[in-house]
């Protein structure tokens, strides 16, 4: 499963246009995006924004276990990404 999601991860970092079954946006967020990766017939997704310089900001990882992503998932990760474009203007 590791090597699944660093091969994910790697598609991220290294392709300008990175096919959807790997990075996607999440409808109806601002500017959150999840990295999917399967294996072993388990979904895995780790969702993440994009910063200044095309970084990429990883926030949390989970295994989807339904057909809808989990909206308490993608409340949380929203959070997230507010918590860390605060932090980032407060320093």
């Amino acid at each position: 499963m590791r090597d699944k999601i660093n091969y994910s991860l790697y598609m991220v970092e290294t392709l300008k246009i990175i096919p959807s079954k790997f990075f996607r946006n999440i409808e109806g967020s601002d500017g959150l995006y999840e990295i999917r990766a399967e294996y072993g017939g388990n979904i895995y997704r780790v969702f993440c924004c994009m910063d200044v310089d095309s970084v990429v900001v990883l926030f949390q990882g989970f295994q989807k276990k339904s057909q809808k992503t989990p909206s308490k998932e993608i409340k949380m990760a929203e959070r997230l990404r507010r918590e860390y474009f605060r932090d980032k203007e407060e320093l």
